[in-house]
């Protein structure tokens, strides 16, 4: 069945403004969240991965936030199929990817990758390379891997500085730090994996200074208009009630040094947009991360979607399409900036296109075997 007009023309219009951030225009509210699909051999992305995102682009998202790519550390990655940033081989094709996006229209920023401890022995690019992490922990607190020197924290921060240089060479439209969901960045933040006693562990403003570092760094290889975007979450890969903040004030506390650090914008990653992150107030996490920063912020979370990717039960193999009434009523009161969305942009490449124009019902369903094919 048709969308009414008047569904049609609200989605228009507050999706489809155009936004900026720190510069770059967007047409549009709607981002591709990142999503790691493995479809690199030796981390190097071929024409299949260019098309894969100019699909979207030319399906009408504002911006895609390419899945994670490792930056150049020994212990930086997992997989041999995960594409890197760094690299001749890796970097020439990333180029064509941007290429490919630009002439669909869209706008894309690399988003760049270390995942710390929650690699395992042997695994990568370079399966010798210890799985190294703030404190040699794994994410449920046992031991995994060896504790970080000073050394290797230089050497990481160096390492993300360089890709994010690499990015803007290559004509990306900025970058996006990966510092959710357990990986090394998140590591340092969350005091279950970060027992550190140095400057880089202790309390909530020291273990943000690794992050921190990083965003300077970033910041200081790449031109002042290049735009730096930040993700953060409260969960961690199976440790879905993790918190690195209880209340506004402990988040304040965190984000404060990575927003005067020189983050542009804050990508806020939940598992459900629509649920409230404290007590007492209707704010998701990128709605407080906008209140308390004043900066850009992008929200994500099963959008389109009727269940969550991941959760206490496990995967969800499959998810139907549903409206967006909700999302569009907290967009309305610009509770947060920009939307970003995954599965649903897996299952049809069009579904911006769809929901700015009220035509959600022809949206297809998710499908977990689509993870596997490049469509």
């Amino acid at each position: 069945m048709e969308a009414t007009e008047t569904t049609a023309s609200r989605a228009a219009n507050i999706l489809g403004r155009p936004f900026d951030i720190n510069g770059l225009s967007l047409r549009n509210r709607i981002a591709m969240a990142p999503m790691t699909r493995e479809f690199s051999p030796d981390g190097v992305p071929g024409a299949d991965v260019a098309e894969y995102y100019a699909r979207r682009a030319a399906g009408g998202v504002g911006l895609i936030i390419t899945e994670g790519t490792y930056v150049d550390h020994a212990s930086a990655g997992s997989s041999h199929r995960v594409p890197h940033f760094h690299g001749d081989a890796a970097l020439d094709g990333w180029r064509r990817v941007a290429d490919a996006v630009h002439a669909a229209g869209g706008r894309i920023v690399p988003q760049l990758w270390h995942v710390g401890a929650t690699r395992d022995e042997g695994q990568g690019p370079v399966p010798a390379a210890p799985p190294a992490g703030p404190s040699g922990l794994a994410l449920d607190g046992t031991a995994k891997g060896r504790t970080m020197t000073g050394a290797d924290i230089d050497a990481v921060i160096g390492a993300f500085a360089d890709s994010a240089a690499a990015a803007e060479r290559l004509g990306f439209d900025g970058v996006e730090l990966h510092g959710a969901h357990g990986y090394l960045i998140d590591q340092f933040l969350w005091s279950t994996t970060n027992r550190r006693t140095d400057g880089y562990g202790g309390d909530l403003a020291s273990r943000t200074r690794f992050a921190a570092e990083i965003v300077e760094a970033v910041r200081a290889a790449v031109s002042p208009t290049f735009p730096v975007i930040f993700r953060l979450s409260q969960w961690k890969a199976y440790a879905f009630d993790a918190k690195l903040a209880t209340d506004p004030a402990e988040l304040d506390a965190l984000l404060s040094p990575l927003a005067a650090a020189g983050v542009d914008a804050f990508h806020a990653s939940t598992r459900r947009y629509w649920l409230p992150e404290f007590d007492g107030a209707d704010l998701n996490l990128a709605g407080w991360v906008k209140k308390l920063t004043g900066k850009a912020t992008l929200s994500v979370g099963s959008v389109g979607l009727d269940k969550e990717f991941v959760g206490t039960a496990g995967f969800a193999e499959r998810a139907t399409s549903t409206g967006i009434d909700l999302l569009l009523d907290r967009m309305e009161r610009d509770e947060f900036d920009v939307i970003a969305v995954g599965r649903s942009l897996i299952a049809d490449p069009e579904w911006a296109n769809k929901a700015m124009t009220g035509r959600l019902a022809e949206a297809a369903p998710y499908d977990a075997s689509l993870l596997r094919t490049l469509v």
